[in-house]
C-alpha cells in the first residue's frame, strides 16, 4: 500500500482500538488490539504520517528511534527487592520504570492527553541483547514489567533487510501478534502531501518531469546511490533559506540530500534554468491578464521541460494568491463567532470594556494551552499572534457607553478586515480566470491543461476556493480532460514528442 493508504489505516485502527461502550470501557480488550507494524523503505514518510493521525485524531505522540537505546534505557536498571512468601523472605529482582513507558506518562501529564500512539522507529535494527525486549515489546505490550498505559497504541516501524545490512527478521510467533503493513513509495500520493508542506516549487516542478527520480536506490560501480522522499523534503527546507539569503545552491550542495550523482547534477541544472524562467515569463503579469505576445510565441518554440515548468510556476504563484485569501478568511471567521459571543455577553456586564478584555484573555490562555499541547502548527500559531494582536487593538474605549456604542466600536476593525478579504478574494478570482485564459491559448488547450486542471484538483484549498468561487473554463476542463490515470500516459507521450 501507499503511505496515504496507510495512513488511513492508522486512523482506522486509533478509532476501533479506543471506541468504548457505554461504562467507558474500551471495547477491544488489549490482548486482542495487536501493534501495527510499518514496513517499507527508509525515508518515504512513516514517520510523519504518526504525526498527522496524532493531530488528527487529537490524541498524543511519543516517538523514539530504538536504535540508540540499551536494554537498560528501554527495560529500566534492576534493583533488588525483598518479598515474603511463605513465611520465608526472598531477594527478588525488578526493574525501574523504562525511559520509554515514563516518557508516555510524562506525555500524558504535559498535553492532558490520556490516550495516543507509542511509535518506535526502526525496530528491526536493535542490537542483540535488545532485540528479545523488542520481541517482548510487540507481544507482550511491555517493557520489563512496565505495561504500556491503557489508552495507548503501538506502532512500529522498520526498514526491509535490502535496505539495511542490521535488520533482524521477524519469527513467526511475534508477526503473528502484530498487523504488518508493507508500504511502498508513491511519487503522486507524496505530491498531494508536498502541496500542502510547502515543498518548494522547483522540486514539485521538476519530480513532475522526471517522476522516476522521486525515489530511487541503486547499487553501481560507484557504490549505493540513492534518493527518498525524506531527502526531497529536507532539501526543500534548505532551498527555501538559501533563496532568502541569496545562497547559491550547488550541485555539491544538492548531492549532500540527493544521493545520486546524476540526479544532484540534474536538479542543480534544473535550478538555474527555473530560475531564469521565473524571470523571463514574469508569472504577476499572466495571472493579472498582461502577458506580452512574446511569452505566448516563446511557448510556441519552447520544449517538455520548459513548458512544463512554466505550467508548475503560473501553479505556485495562484496557490500563492488563494491562501492569502484563505488565511485572511480565517482571521474573519474567527473573529466573527469572537464579536457574536462580544455581543451575546455585553448586554449584561457591567463593563463593556473589561468584559472584552476579559474574552481576550481568555483566548490567549487557551492558545497557550493548545500551542504547549502541540496542537498547532506555524500557520495555525501565526493565525493566533494576528488575531490577539487584533483583537487587542480593536478593544471599544473606556469611555461610559452602552452595550450598543461598545459593540459598534469594537467591531470597526472587524469590518475593515471583512473589505479586504473581499477584495483579496476577488484578486484570487481574477488570478484564476487569468491562468486559465492563458494556458488555453499559450498552449491551445493541450496536454499542459491537463496537468493544470489536476493540480488543482488535487490541491485542497484550490478545490475549496473553486467551490467557493465556481470557475466555467475549470467545470470545462475537468469534464473533457481525463483526469488521474491518463496523467501520467501525457507526461509520458509528451516527453517522448519532445512537446
Amino acid at each position: 500500500m501507499n503511505i496515504k493508504e496507510a495512513k488511513q489505516e492508522i486512523i482506522n485502527t486509533v478509532q476501533a482500538y479506543l471506541k468504548k461502550n457505554s461504562f467507558g470501557e474500551y471495547e477491544m480488550p488489549a490482548v486482542r488490539q495487536r501493534p501495527i507494524l510499518l514496513m517499507g523503505p527508509p525515508g518515504i514518510g512513516k514517520t510523519q504520517i504518526m504525526e498527522q493521525v496524532a493531530k488528527e485524531c487529537k490524541i498524543g505522540l511519543v516517538s523514539y528511534t530504538i536504535t540508540h537505546h540499551t536494554r537498560q534505557s528501554a527495560v529500566g536498571l534492576p534493583f533488588i527487592k525483598e518479598k515474603e512468601f511463605g513465611g520465608e523472605v526472598y531477594s527478588i529482582t525488578e526493574y525501574t520504570m523504562s525511559e520509554i513507558i515514563a516518557s508516555v506518562y510524562k506525555e500524558m501529564e504535559e498535553s492532558g492527553k490520556t490516550e495516543g500512539i507509542l511509535f518506535i522507529d526502526e525496530i528491526n535494527c536493535v542490537s542483540e541483547t535488545l532485540a528479545p525486549t523488542m520481541l517482548q515489546f510487540l507481544q507482550a505490550k511491555t517493557f520489563g514489567n512496565q505495561k504500556v498505559p491503557a489508552g495507548w497504541i503501538i506502532v512500529a516501524a522498520g526498514n526491509p533487510p535490502e535496505y539495511n545490512k542490521s535488520v533482524r527478521e521477524f519469527d513467526m510467533v511475534t508477526l503473528d501478534r502484530v498487523r504488518r503493513m508493507d508500504i511502498e513509495a508513491d511519487h503522486q500520493v507524496w505530491r498531494e502531501y508536498a502541496r500542502e508542506a510547502g515543498i518548494h516549487n522547483a522540486i514539485l516542478s521538476y519530480l513532475e518531469i522526471h517522476p522516476k527520480h522521486f525515489y530511487k536506490v541503486e547499487f553501481d560501480v560507484d557504490g549505493l546511490q540513492f534518493v527518498t522522499a525524506r531527502g526531497w523534503e529536507d532539501f526543500s527546507h534548505l532551498l527555501c533559506s538559501y533563496k532568502e539569503l541569496k545562497i547559491p545552491v550547488t550541485e555539491e550542495v544538492v548531492f549532500e540530500y540527493l544521493r545520486h550523482r546524476d540526479i544532484a547534477e540534474e536538479v542543480a541544472a534544473y535550478l538555474e534554468l527555473y530560475e531564469k524562467y521565473e524571470e523571463d515569463y514574469q508569472i504577476d503579469k499572466i495571472l493579472s491578464g498582461e502577458a506580452s505576445p512574446v511569452i505566448y510565441e516563446r511557448l510556441l518554440r519552447a520544449g517538455f521541460d520548459e513548458r512544463v515548468t512554466v505550467v508548475e510556476l503560473i501553479l505556485e504563484s495562484l496557490s500563492g494568491v488563494i491562501e492569502k485569501y484563505f488565511f485572511e478568511k480565517k482571521i474573519t471567521d474567527r473573529w466573527y463567532r469572537f464579536l457574536k459571543e462580544y455581543r451575546a455577553g455585553v448586554e449584561e456586564a457591567e463593563d463593556g470594556y473589561a468584559y472584552y478584555l476579559s474574552l481576550v484573555e481568555r483566548e490567549k490562555e487557551r492558545a497557550l494551552s493548545e500551542k504547549n499541547a502541540g496542537l498547532y502548527t506555524e500557520d495555525e500559531e501565526r493565525l493566533e499572534k494576528i488575531l490577539l494582536f487584533l483583537w487587542t487593538n480593536s478593544a471599544p474605549a473606556m469611555a461610559d457607553g452602552g452595550a450598543e456604542e461598545h459593540f459598534s466600536e469594537a467591531k470597526k476593525g472587524f469590518e475593515q478586515k471583512k473589505k479586504e478579504v473581499e477584495q483579496q478574494k476577488e484578486q484570487a478570482k481574477n488570478a484564476m480566470m487569468n491562468a486559465f485564459s492563458f494556458i488555453e491559448q499559450a498552449f491551445e488547450g493541450g496536454q499542459e491543461m491537463v496537468l493544470f486542471v489536476t493540480e488543482l484538483t488535487v490541491t485542497a484549498e484550490s478545490v475549496q476556493f473553486l467551490s467557493e468561487v465556481p470557475n466555467e473554463k475549470y467545470l470545462k476542463y475537468s469534464e473533457e480532460l481525463m483526469i488521474g490515470t491518463r496523467r501520467q500516459e501525457l507526461l509520458t507521450e509528451m516527453e517522448t514528442k519532445g512537446i
